[in-house]
């Protein structure tokens, strides 16, 4: 092995032990590995071998061979996190990959689910076995809380405070924070544990809150099944994934007034700025509701009224 790949190697470790998604470091891996093979045929072996000049050639060549600008976006934003790493452990002075432009790119509001779609989703597992209990109250915990899939599948009958409506979740960089569950999620978790969870238990006890059929944890690639299948089955047109309900939670959190920090510290996320996107999602949708609903939203320069809400449809 390399130097550079093995580099890597300890990168994809270090993310894993900050409970990285098993989705991300398989990206990661695959995305980074593919630019430290291509150094590799130039003769590129070592870290002292990178240069600006090497990353744009990669990346003139990623455009050529009819990568799309948003692909491209992903692999120089995966690089300068990879060379992050590579200076917090002293094998570089400083990142290059951050002096590399990535393309501009139309900014992409998050998608979420209506509080319709959500209630048809939370009812499709039937809560009359083991899995149906556990389905419905992963469900319900994930839209209630806004946490990863990471920190549903790591969490611990320890981590849960029912009485209390909370669950304490160790998120990225091993940082803990408090998740909120509220009534509908507290009481499906009580009915898994109570009549669920039991029947599931195997022969060597288990602390997971979540167990697969064998009585093990249930696994993150196993919760994100579950939620997708729960999707279609719902008639949901969009593929309802663990993070989609993070972003509704987030978004419905917004929709009823709550303070942009508040989210922010439920989500974890480090900068308010990334919160700060679903703000953007519930602004654009109240100048739909605006435009759609006000008699005189449309009203043009001339005293016309354009809208659809103007009495008989015709200028007054």
């Amino acid at each position: 092995m390399s130097a550079l790949h093995d580099w890597l190697d300890r990168y994809l470790r270090a993310l894993e032990q900050d409970n990285a998604s098993p989705y991300t470091i398989k990206n990661y891996g695959t995305d980074i590995a593919q630019f430290l093979d291509a150094c590799e045929t130039q003769g590129i072996t070592s870290l002292d071998g990178l240069t600006r000049d090497v990353v744009r050639g990669y990346m003139a060549d990623l455009d050529e061979g009819g990568y799309v600008r948003a692909s491209i976006a992903r692999r120089i934003f995966e690089l300068r996190a990879f060379g992050d790493f590579l200076v917090r452990h002293h094998a570089w002075e400083q990142n290059l990959f951050r002096r590399i432009h990535a393309p501009r790119l139309a900014e992409r509001l998050p998608k979420y689910l209506t509080p319709e779609e959500v209630r048809k989703l939370i009812a499709v597992p039937e809560p009359c076995d083991a899995k149906g209990l556990r389905d419905r109250a992963i469900l319900e915990v994930l839209y209630a809380s806004g946490m990863r899939v990471s920190e549903l599948a790591a969490l611990n009958l320890g981590d849960l405070d029912l009485d209390a409506g909370e669950a304490r979740v160790i998120g990225k960089g091993n940082k803990e924070r408090i998740v909120l569950l509220g009534t509908p999620a507290v009481a499906a978790v009580r009915a898994y544990f109570d009549q669920g969870r039991p029947t599931q238990l195997g022969k060597t006890p288990s602390h997971a809150a979540f167990l697969n059929r064998q009585g093990g944890r249930l696994s993150s690639r196993s919760v994100d099944t579950l939620v997708r299948t729960a999707g279609v089955a719902a008639g949901i047109r969009q593929t309802v994934t663990p993070h989609l309900l993070r972003h509704t939670f987030a978004t419905h959190m917004l929709d009823g007034g709550a303070d942009l920090r508040v989210v922010q510290e439920l989500l974890g996320h480090e900068s308010v700025v990334t919160t700060q996107i679903y703000a953007s999602v519930t602004q654009r949708r109240a100048r739909e509701i605006y435009l759609k609903a006000h008699p005189r939203a449309g009203t043009t320069s001339e005293g016309e009224n354009t809208g659809k809400n103007s009495a008989g449809g015709a200028p007054a």
